[in-house]
């Protein structure tokens, strides 16, 4: 492996010195930061059916929990990832670590489906800040072809989350009930706190932003700028929506659908989740092998399959409806980090305000993709087809789009 020489004369593959946390726990620190998400939602899932029951109201106000966390989180990111280009990635994260800590044991204790809503948001906006600093410590630490399969290893070892997240949850409830699930979530974080107390900070005075605080966010802006950017920003984050309807609509899907139970539910949530450890494989695989632009195309069209799959096939059984959306799975796993290396790439400096807007756009579709899963659909399964089939038509259109400009994005040869 290619090594780095650091200021202090040492051999390393860190850019930067990480004395206390090393390589590994460093890798290792900026995955579980990027557990939040999939925790945050996931654990819960199989508990949300029979938490209309509990609250005694209705599936819109318990998908609202998902969403208004959703939404949260995206703003989160926009916020807190320009912060930590001006007062550094330590401070924000802490600040962030603890919010989201707050949150969670907040949502343990709420009496009301409305108070978990209001909770759920404080829990989002420190899950949103957890998130932004996460990626841009990869662009802190790593450079080239490493940061390519850092990226891609912090992603398959995300899908471990939402791979056992409902499963646990499943069990929580057999002795349990739903706000144990928070508990968990507060402890996890208090353990992230510790290790981020560790951590210590990539960004030298020289290079935080010196500007005022209106003026960081405003980085914001500096950075959408890029034509380039954001053109492809759009297109891979649009797939994003169909995975975070499937998140929305799932437990509905196998529970009241196909009449399994939660814990038969989470063990079919499992497995599509384990699959999504193959999309970085898969990327990793292709580097060399296939040009960015040859890799993006199959993603498509493996989607697009998936699509027509779930909408004309997956009604039949539940093994089927899983079978037809697990490609879908696989794209989904591999081009999310595949699209991060390359738009870094697009940016020298603003890290933080980059990581936000990737993270935030791809929150704020993926909110989308939650709405529409909450419509009231005939067939919800067709309706995932449809919301699938749709979102790569946009994405392939805005793909050729991009093509025949005069647009130039590095690493997109």
């Amino acid at each position: 492996m290619k090594k780095f020489k650091l200021t202090t004369n040492k051999q390393s593959i860190l850019l930067k010195p990480q004395p206390y946390l090393g390589v590994k726990g460093l890798i290792f620190f900026i995955s579980l930061m990027g557990m939040f998400i999939p925790l945050s939602i996931d654990l819960y899932l199989p508990a949300m059916p029979s938490m209309i029951d509990y609250f005694h109201t209705t599936a819109t106000l318990i998908n609202l929990t998902l969403i208004a966390f959703y939404i949260f989180f995206a703003i989160g990111i926009i916020i807190f990832g320009p912060l930590s280009d001006k007062y550094g990635r330590k401070p924000i994260l802490i600040f962030g670590l603890v919010l989201y800590i707050i949150g969670s044991i907040a949502c343990a204790l709420s009496a009301t489906v409305y108070q978990l809503i209001l909770f759920r948001v404080v829990q989002a906006l420190g899950a949103g800040d957890v998130m932004a600093i996460s990626t841009a410590l990869v662009k802190d630490f790593f450079s080239g072809k490493l940061k390519s399969k850092v990226l891609a290893v912090v992603q398959a070892m995300g899908v471990i989350a939402p791979m056992l997240a409902p499963i646990v949850g499943a069990a929580i409830l057999q002795v349990a009930e739903w706000r144990e699930t928070f508990w968990v979530l507060a402890v996890i974080g208090v353990f992230t706190l510790i290790s981020g107390l560790l951590f210590q900070e990539t960004l030298s005075t020289e290079e935080c932003y010196n500007g005022t605080l209106r003026g960081s966010l405003i980085r914001l802006l500096v950075v959408g700028k890029n034509a380039g950017f954001s053109l492809f920003l759009f297109i891979a984050a649009v797939l994003a929506a169909p995975y975070m309807t499937y998140i929305a609509m799932s437990s509905y899907i196998y529970e009241n659908y196909f009449a399994l139970n939660a814990q038969t539910y989470s063990y079919f949530f499992a497995v599509n989740s384990a699959f999504a450890i193959l999309g970085p494989i898969l990327y990793i695989r292709s580097i060399g092998r296939l040009t960015p632009r040859h890799f993006t195309w199959w993603c498509f069209i493996v989607a697009i399959f998936s699509g027509i799959s779930v909408l004309l096939l997956g009604k039949y059984s539940p093994w089927i409806f899983l079978l037809s959306y697990l490609p879908f799975t696989l794209v989904e796993g591999a081009i999310r980090p595949f699209s991060t290396n390359i738009l870094l790439d697009q940016q020298n400096g603003d890290v933080g305000s980059a990581s936000s807007l990737i993270n935030a756009v791809h929150t704020i579709l993926g909110s989308i993709g939650m709405g529409l899963g909450s419509l009231d659909w005939i067939n919800l399964i067709h309706g995932l087809g449809i919301i699938i089939i749709t979102s790569v038509i946009i994405a392939v259109l805005f793909f050729i789009i991009l093509l025949h400009s005069k647009i130039e994005i590095k690493g997109l040869e």
